[in-house]
């Protein structure tokens, strides 16, 4: 079978232990990112299965009319970047295991990190003691303080642990479901919404991206939150309105953000707003990007084009596509 894998930046997966899943199969990767419906057509006009690294790549309706031997997608998590009534109109199975019950601790210690990072100033006195001087300021400690979860999943939870082991109260908000394993974690819930972002030191985001929270953190949400306080998002950019978190930074509530993920990536721009602000942490999205979740990640997403290739599709998500017969 041919087999594509595109956005591999750093050539990574060759070298991993899964990998070998794939042997005997003719296996291309791409190591650049190319957007453009014209470019990927010519990349991937012989592919039969195609490996997608999260939401790297969008795939349209466009392209997938352009590849005739296209025969299976498969990733891992959530596909909001493909075009599956596309897909399914056209006989291409998409195959993602939605890891619904596995932690994703690398992006929970990723979290941890850029808290650390960004309360304790530890860039901007890395970035003064390489310009020859030395201390830069006076950061914050943790224990003590409030972290705000908001969401308490998969993600949310361990995060809450690590706050918990840092002497830190912590208060959670989201929907009913998660306030329920909060109180049963032993966990304070918040009385209400705006009550959660004003008592928060630390409020960390940690939901999917759905219709139902594209924009649920509003400029009126952040405005509630103290000078002192830290915003950090390790989940998607969209969940917080557009515009308002750089407008919030500037107006001072709250002091602090640490980002890992952006409204349009990959960011290329050094003029974005959130680079150049100095009450900001920032990195390009690196969650979930270990070699340890990267061995569990395609593990499963190189099981699913074996079992294509068996005959046994699993974890399809348009089981539709099943009974259509590409020409």
């Amino acid at each position: 079978m041919k087999i594509t894998i595109l956005d591999d930046y750093h050539d990574t997966l060759r070298t991993l232990a899964c990998f070998d899943k794939l042997a005997g199969h003719e296996v291309e990767i791409w190591t650049d990112h190319v957007q453009e419906t014209e470019q990927l057509a010519a990349r991937l006009k012989d592919t039969e299965a195609l490996v997608l690294i999260r939401e790297r790549t969008r795939i349209g309706a466009d392209l997938i009319a352009r590849l005739d031997k296209l025969r299976l997608i498969s990733q891992r998590s959530v596909y909001p970047h493909i075009d599956v009534d596309a897909c399914t109109r056209q006989g291409v199975i998409i195959a993602s295991n939605m890891q619904a019950g596995a932690p994703s601790y690398a992006t929970a210690e990723l979290t941890w990190g850029l808290i650390l990072a960004a309360m304790r100033q530890i860039p901007q006195q890395m970035a003064s003691l390489r310009a020859g001087q030395w201390q830069s300021g006076v950061g914050s400690g943790l224990r003590g303080k409030t972290l705000g979860v908001f969401g308490y999943g998969r993600i949310g939870g361990v995060v809450a642990g690590y706050g918990k082991a840092f002497g830190m109260t912590v208060l959670v908000w989201g929907r009913e479901a998660s306030l329920a394993r909060a109180r049963a974690d032993g966990h304070a819930v918040a009385s209400d919404k705006a009550a959660f972002f004003a008592e928060s030191d630390v409020v960390s985001l940690h939901m999917r991206l759905l219709d139902a929270t594209r924009g649920i953190v509003t400029a009126g949400d952040l405005a509630l939150m103290q000078p002192t306080a830290l915003i950090v998002n390790t989940s998607r950019a969209p969940l917080i309105a557009p515009g308002a978190l750089v407008a919030a930074l500037r107006a001072g509530r709250p002091g602090m953000a640490a980002v890992d993920v952006f409204e349009a990536e990959p960011v290329r721009d050094t003029g974005n707003p959130l680079l150049t602000m100095a009450n900001v942490v920032a990195t390009p999205h690196i969650g979930y990007v270990t070699r340890e979740d990267y061995e569990i990640q395609f593990a499963d997403i190189f099981d699913q084009i074996i079992a294509y290739g068996a005959g046994k599709p699993i974890n399809v998500v348009n089981p539709d596509a099943l009974g259509i017969r590409r020409s």
